[in-house]
């Protein structure tokens, strides 16, 4: 007997993402984004996101069928992000859920947007094993969390106190003159810069911070070295060294992401390690964490970068293993989260 044929809607932020999972299988997976129309403004702007999520979720939802071949009556279940992100995002995409939950007769799973980024990863890898640390890092979000059981049993262990990695990434890419999102640009430059030439600060890393916050992660004082040095060379005429600048940043950035993730590893006593969410695609957060991780005896599953961004396979995989560990649909009167706590997977 075939497994349930599970429907993921993901409009947490500037993304409408729609895709199909049966199992642990990805039939399709269509996104549509308004980067384009952020980006003159240097962010996201919340108003034009929610309006490009109501023009673009049915023609995503149509081409998401079409390339599953299969009719939208053959769903079983109906999985969507119910939180945390943008309040007009998410409502459009709980919105669009529920009606379809309705029309379709079908259950309804509201589910947390930050796991759907490590569950992703059972589509690739397999079956996420008990007791394993993951790691998200994306433009909003920074979070440390163990999981017992990616459909039952997840804590967060810690989480950014200020801005995110990806965050303090465009941040950076702004005072360095990039075109926005920073995050690619600086990763690119990076490549070419020596990352030893300026050592920038690691947050809450040593002293008192070492215990209070093992787990949790602060960018915001990065940022602001990293706009001291410049506003310096700048003051003193000083052609800015953008290559080394870049590099030193997402060197520091990446030192304490991998060094967290691996001294969660060790304490909470697993070898297994899932890394998820845009900046997971960053190309020196990968290559120092796989070194680390491979010195600590922990195996390191990272998704292919087409998953890393926001997109309706996560949350569709978070919903095919909610329906697997038969987890009670949500309610049709469900309402959305900005902060959804990461203890709670089903709204």
């Amino acid at each position: 007997m075939a497994e349930p044929l599970i429907l993921g809607i993901e409009t947490s932020c500037d993304e409408t993402g729609i895709a199909l999972v049966r199992g642990r299988e990805l039939l399709a997976d269509v996104t549509a984004s308004s980067m384009d129309e952020h980006a003159r403004y240097g962010g996201i702007i919340p108003e034009i996101a929610s309006r490009a999520h109501l023009e673009s979720f049915v023609p995503t939802l149509d081409a998401t069928l079409e390339r599953a071949n299969v009719d939208l009556a053959d769903v079983d279940a109906i999985t969507v992000t119910a939180g945390p992100g943008l309040v007009g995002s998410l409502t459009v995409g709980v919105s669009a859920a529920k009606a379809l939950a309705l029309a379709l007769g079908k259950p309804l799973f509201g589910v947390n947007h930050i796991i759907g980024h490590i569950a992703v990863d059972e589509l690739v890898n397999g079956e996420i094993p008990t007791n394993s640390i993951g790691l998200v890092v994306s433009g909003g979000h920074s979070s440390l969390l163990r999981i017992g059981d990616i459909a039952t049993d997840v804590e967060e262990l810690g989480a950014t106190l200020d801005d995110a990695a990806g965050e303090a990434f465009d941040k950076v890419g702004r005072l360095l003159g990039l075109p926005y999102p920073g995050g690619p640009h600086i990763d690119r430059l990076s490549r070419e810069g020596d990352r030893d030439a300026i050592r920038f600060p690691r947050g809450l890393v040593g002293g008192r911070h070492k215990e209070k916050h093992q787990y949790d992660f602060s960018f915001s004082g990065l940022k602001t070295a990293v706009a001291r040095y410049i506003e310096g060379l700048e003051a003193e005429g000083v052609e800015l060294p953008v290559v080394d600048i870049a590099a030193g940043f997402s060197e520091s950035v990446a030192d304490v992401l991998s060094a967290k993730a691996l001294a969660a590893c060790e304490t909470q006593g697993t070898d297994t390690l899932v890394i998820g969410g845009g900046f997971s695609a960053n190309s020196r957060l990968r290559d120092l964490v796989t070194e680390r991780a491979e010195q600590a005896g922990v195996t390191v599953r990272i998704p292919p970068i087409r998953y890393c961004t926001d997109n309706g396979a996560m949350i569709a995989a978070l919903g095919s293993a909610l329906v697997r560990a038969g987890v009670e649909p949500s309610s049709l009167d469900i309402t959305v989260d900005t902060a959804m706590p990461m203890n709670v997977i089903r709204a």
